[in-house]
């Protein structure tokens, strides 16, 4: 049977295709399957580097580029693109396999001779080359092809190596990337080179040794295409029949949304782990990604008579929820295979447990944070002590509810780690008196917070034994949970292999929950694993963004540290811009302006994304684009159009990427917001966390951007962004 490959590359450029190009692109290899000159008409290039690689016409002014072996019923297509530009293109490059992943990769072999020849009479670089800490055997041994040896060793610094990056094999620049952020060799060999060896290995099919010597340069011979596009499944999606041709194009962008790179294939499809399973990583990693595929993987496995709903994938909010839940029908089309993974977010799944307990009867969940501390402050005044309202609560969440802590006793011996403020027995006592008057009172209203109702919903589980409502827990977005919410999560699925997979990245943490898995039971030592390359976000966004956190120490839910280190992206594109105005009118009219010059340049408007801080500057910004002639959809809103710029809060943007993104309102006074940090003379450390909350939200922000990222600001600037390298106005 005849098989197509398309390269995750291609998705994201047939995206931008113009419709009619798109159809024809679906009309012309629909055919693959039938005999290829009969169905293909694939075309030699004269004065090719690879006779395999084939033109195949489109339409009157475009066509598509193949490559395809002179036997065998197997072809990738590589490229669509104008006529002349597809007949240098195809001319230039040559299909190899790479000697240490056996998968396949493209040459732009003009280019690399070119540079190669250009530094070969140069004179040695400045200082210590970039990588004379690796030896010739090393890189070899990594699949770095032997006549590049003298191109990478003038290598001088990182910036040198990117601007390699487009005519570079594609996994010889991985293992090179990985060499320059201070792996070792070793680390590299296993974290990207043994992965993709492990993942695409086939049945019967030979190894390439650890050390490959010289001959790491091999062609892509006439019989093994289908083997090497196997072994490159972290790359290439293959296809059988024109239906799955037509699903992948229909959605390129949703099909390359779930696409796997090969380190994370072996995550998501690690046949099993002894207990929980943790993945970590910078925005646009893919740990999402991971999560939706380790469901699929443990779906699969499930046995005949698993009932629906043996899986629960979940996550903190409601519209994380719904877009896990989008994205797992794009990635599972088989409506019976996916009824076995249930989604929804944390708190849902609490209040559920907790209804059904009372036999239905609804919660009466407070849930404006306002009324919440208006409480604590009229029981702090009428007890006489002297607790602020903002003290009282985040000593009750941060400490009392996130030690389960049920008596005056067991809280005068708790530990307060991260609590700024010291408070001695009597103090200890005094807040006790103002929590008991609290929870009373809730109580007596038959009233709840969301932290209770996970509190309780995590003691009815934990009184059914042996019987519990999951097999698996696969939960996303991690590091927002709160401890409440995690004995919840443990108490789901009972200890054991598979039991619970986590995916998350402290650097993100928005809402200020810090947890110790371990100190909850959930022992991930030995099973944590780091994703390092961006796949979202070009390396300028990313680089910008990441100067944000510079120097701020950020936990790893697990009593270390989380480090950048290494993180790095897949792409390049222009630098951020930044913007500072007068008023907010001209801010808003500089916005307008920018997403009119997006447009035009052929972004749709709803792959344009605004982020602010509070609502009514999103309403203002909808207000001033919907002036200009430019839809608006204002997300958690009624109004405006399906398809117009996606403008919401710098909360309701995570877990959502765009091409383009515009960070509005970056003021002093506002990001970070006076009324979400705690005073410095109230509880130093709690200040503390509260600032680095403030700066991760603007780092998430940032960070939706694919393409393109504006930040701007009327009046005072942020002082965040005195610290970011590279300010321009």
């Amino acid at each position: 049977m005849a098989t197509l490959g398309i390269h995750k590359d291609f998705l994201m450029e047939f995206a931008k295709l113009e419709k009619p190009v798109q159809k024809r692109v679906h009309e012309v290899f629909d055919k693959f399957q039938e005999h290829r000159h009969a169905g293909l008409h694939l075309e030699k290039i004269e004065k090719a580097r690879d006779p395999r690689i084939r033109t195949i016409r489109i339409n009157q002014f475009m066509r598509g580029v193949v490559l395809a072996p002179e036997s065998g019923d197997s072809f990738l297509l590589l490229k669509v693109m104008p006529h002349d530009d597809a007949i240098a293109w195809a001319v230039k490059h040559r299909a190899t396999v790479n000697s240490a992943t056996q998968g396949i990769e493209l040459r732009d072999d003009v280019a690399l001779e070119r540079a190669t020849a250009g530094v070969r009479g140069l004179p040695p670089a400045a200082g210590e080359p970039l990588f004379a800490h690796v030896s010739d055997k090393d890189l070899i041994r990594l699949g770095v092809d032997a006549d590049l040896l003298p191109l990478v060793r003038h290598l001088s610094d990182e910036a040198h190596l990117d601007a390699l990056h487009k005519i570079l094999p594609e996994q010889q620049y991985d293992v090179l990337a990985g060499l320059a952020a201070g792996m070792e060799p070793e680390d590299v060999w296993r974290e990207v080179v043994l992965v993709q060896r492990e993942q695409g290995a086939l049945p019967g099919a030979p190894q390439v040794p650890a050390v490959s010597g010289s001959e790491s340069l091999t062609p892509v011979g006439h019989d093994d295409l289908s083997a090497a596009m196997a072994r490159s499944q972290g790359r290439i999606a293959l296809m059988t029949g024109p239906d799955e041709l037509l699903e992948i194009l229909s959605r390129p962008f949703d099909a390359w949304r779930v696409f796997l790179h090969p380190s994370q294939r072996k995550v998501a499809y690690r046949p099993s782990y002894k207990g929980p399973a943790r993945v970590v990583g910078g925005p646009g990693t893919g740990k999402t990604v991971v999560a939706l595929h380790r469901a699929l993987h443990l779906a699969r496995r499930l046995p005949a008579d698993a009932p629906d709903g043996s899986i629960l994938l979940t996550t903190f909010t409601r519209d994380l929820a719904t877009d896990l839940r989008d994205n797992l029908e794009l990635l599972i089309p088989d409506e019976r295979l996916r009824a076995k993974i249930r989604v929804t977010n944390v708190d849902a799944l609490a209040n559920q447990i907790v209804r059904e307990n009372r036999n239905g009867t609804p919660l009466a969940i407070i849930t404006n944070q306002k009324e919440i501390t208006a409480r604590w402050d009229r029981i702090a005044r009428q007890l006489g002590i002297d607790f602020t309202d903002a003290f009282l609560d985040q000593e009750w969440r941060h400490v009392i509810l996130a030690q389960d802590l049920c008596s005056p006793e067991t809280y005068l011996k708790a530990s307060r780690s991260g609590r700024g403020t010291p408070l001695g027995p009597l103090k200890r006592a005094q807040v006790w008196r103002a929590v008991e008057a609290f929870t009373n009172e809730l109580r007596k209203a038959d009233e709840w917070t969301f932290l209770q109702v996970c509190a309780e919903a995590a003691r009815l589980l934990e009184e059914r034994g042996s019987v519990r409502p999951y097999r698996h827990v696969v939960i996303d977005e991690a590091q927002d949970l709160h401890p409440a919410q995690w004995r919840m999560l443990r108490a789901l699925v009972l200890p054991g292999p598979d039991d619970l997979f986590i995916a998350g990245d402290t650097h993100q943490r928005i809402y200020g929950n810090k947890v110790s898995l371990r100190s909850l039971g959930i022992e991930v030592t030995g099973r944590s694993t780091r994703l390092r390359i961006n796949y979202r976000t070009t390396q300028e966004i990313l680089a910008w963004s990441t100067e944000l956190l510079t120097g701020r120490r950020v936990d790893d839910m697990d009593g270390g540290d989380e480090s950048l280190t290494g993180y790095r992206s897949a792409f390049h594109g222009a630098a951020p811009r930044t913007s500072g105005s007068i008023t907010k009118d001209e801010e808003l009219s500089g916005v307008a302006e920018q997403i009119k010059e997006w447009t035009t340049a052929g972004v749709l408007p709803r792959e344009i994304g605004v982020a602010v801080r509070y609502v009514q500057l999103g309403k203002d910004v909808s207000r001033a684009l919907e002036k200009a002639g430019l839809p608006t959809t204002v997300l958690g809103g009624a109004s405006g159009s399906g398809d117009g710029v996606r403008i919401g809060t710098m909360h309701r943007m995570k877990g959502l990427e765009f091409r383009c993104v515009a960070v509005v309102g970056v003021n002093d006074g506002i990001v970070p917001m006076r009324g979400a940090v705690t005073a410095e003379e109230i509880d130093p450390q709690q200040h503390r966390e509260d600032v680095l909350g403030e700066l991760s939200l603007l780092f998430v922000a940032c960070t939706r951007a694919r393409e393109a990222l504006r930040v701007s600001w009327h009046g005072q600037r942020s002082p965040f962004l005195g610290t970011v390298v590279g300010l321009r106005h």
